[in-house]
């Protein structure tokens, strides 16, 4: 290139290369509706600390990032994102409102969204209460109409379940006057999510040819498929949840596909596993394939705290590559070896919270949880490393969890119990925490 062709070019640049964003996979509402593969769930909003809004594990008290949840409002939005899950419940009771404003940047043909009737407390279940806590969702989410209502969480309450699903939602009117409501084009689909009581959910699906439910929230995940009963009796498989929305065409969204967070950060025993089919490939996306896997999935919801969890959750459906035959199999297989750990099921939900002495609950799992999956639990005092394993993970231990907040101080009142979804004998597991934790101050010795 000579001098005059040089000048001329940079006075003539060519035009920018186009920039090909891949296309999210998108599944087929009950009316029509484009929904995305993924939905964004807000109930773990990013605080200013750097932490989560919604729990005790690694949550925090800090006020929520507003300017960064905007920027990933915006940046779901760009990319195909358009299902946004909220409740009165999530992130302090402040959710709705956070993503009201959020998504009133946007036009509103651009995002659905969900949220629920939370009314968990029997203090809500008038119809008076019940239904302001309806109208004021409208009001906080700046829409005149709800894309997808859900009763929240049927199932729940032990062997009161019935009697809670009852009360909540049919003695005092509710779900009549919320029919009447989509009647109205207020609720564009309604449905409920389950966790729990078997009998609730085939009472509720049997009440379809009245209802008509819009669509179902379950849980459901890789370990969850065939062995929800064994992380916890009271739970029901995925399986068995699907093909009984899948018999009714019911499209089912899908909660909890990471199981609270487990299965991101899966062990070694597990990946030995999954690494040979894709070695590139990190535990999320696995079981984000695997939720989307199944055609009568609407969108699967993800908790996403950071812009990398979005960033890479939008790529794995960017589009969805479903899972092969070979694939669902080795998933099966390592969810069996997944079970042998000695974890708590725990989902990080605190729905046990608050405690009334104080304790952390989801955080004490979780860092259980966490020292487990990354073989830092010193239990095995003849390893060369284990006064320094010990040493450390009391540090660490004390310093994740103040006095005040620690295992010790459980009564076993049992107040928490019932309120988990996943059935744990909440009392029980702390104090197993607890005595690990006095094991190792006393120097190992029992």
């Amino acid at each position: 290139m000579n001098r005059r062709s040089f000048f001329a070019a940079l006075a003539n640049p060519p035009p920018p290369a186009t920039v090909v964003v891949p296309k999210m996979t998108t599944r087929t509402g009950g009316h029509g509706e484009q929904v995305s593969l993924l939905g964004y769930g807000a109930m773990r909003y990013p605080t200013v600390d750097g932490s989560h809004a919604n729990t005790f594990r690694g949550g925090s008290n800090a006020p929520i990032d507003l300017p960064l949840v905007q920027r990933q409002i915006d940046y779901c939005i760009e990319h195909g994102v358009n299902y946004f899950d909220t409740s009165p419940a999530y992130c302090r009771g402040e959710s709705e409102k956070v993503l009201g404003d959020a998504l009133a940047k946007h036009p509103r043909e651009k995002w659905f969204v969900a949220t629920k009737l939370s009314n968990f407390n029997p203090k809500t279940w008038s119809h008076e209460a019940s239904r302001e806590m309806y109208e004021t969702s409208l009001r906080l989410l700046h829409t005149d109409h709800i894309d997808f209502y859900l009763l929240h969480s049927i199932g729940g309450g032990g062997k009161d379940s019935m009697k809670v699903f009852n009360g909540r939602f049919i003695d005092n009117g509710m779900l009549d006057f919320l029919l009447k409501e989509r009647e109205a084009g207020r609720i564009r689909n309604l449905g409920f999510s389950f966790h729990g009581d078997e009998a609730v959910f085939r009472h509720a699906l049997a009440m379809h040819e009245k209802v008509h439910w819009d669509f179902v929230q379950i849980q459901l995940n890789w370990v969850d498929w065939h062995h929800a009963k064994e992380v916890n009796p009271r739970n029901v498989n995925a399986e068995t949840l699907y093909k009984l929305l899948d018999e009714r065409a019911i499209p089912a969204v899908i909660m909890e596909p990471l199981l609270g967070g487990r299965l991101a950060r899966v062990n070694e025993r597990v990946m030995h596993r999954l690494v040979p089919l894709d070695a590139a490939a990190t535990p999320a996306q696995w079981a984000f394939r695997f939720a989307g896997s199944f055609p009568r999935v609407l969108t699967v919801l993800s908790g996403m705290t950071y812009l990398e969890h979005i960033q890479e959750n939008v790529k794995t459906y960017s589009p969805l590559r479903p899972l092969s035959r070979n694939e669902f199999d080795t998933l099966e297989h390592a969810a069996r070896v997944f079970l042998t750990d000695d974890t708590i099921p725990c989902t990080a939900c605190d729905y046990c919270m608050p405690c009334p002495y104080g304790i952390d609950i989801p955080g004490l799992f979780g860092f259980w949880g966490d020292a487990l999956v990354q073989d830092r639990l010193p239990d095995d005092p003849s390893d060369p490393a284990y006064a320094e394993n010990r040493r450390r993970f009391l540090i660490d231990y004390e310093r994740a969890f103040p006095k005040l907040r620690r295992a010790e101080r459980c009564t076993g009142c049992g107040r928490c119990s019932p309120h988990c979804p996943q059935g744990i004998d909440i009392p029980a597991m702390v104090r197993k925490v607890d005595r690990f934790v006095e094991k190792l101050r006393r120097n190992g010795r029992a």
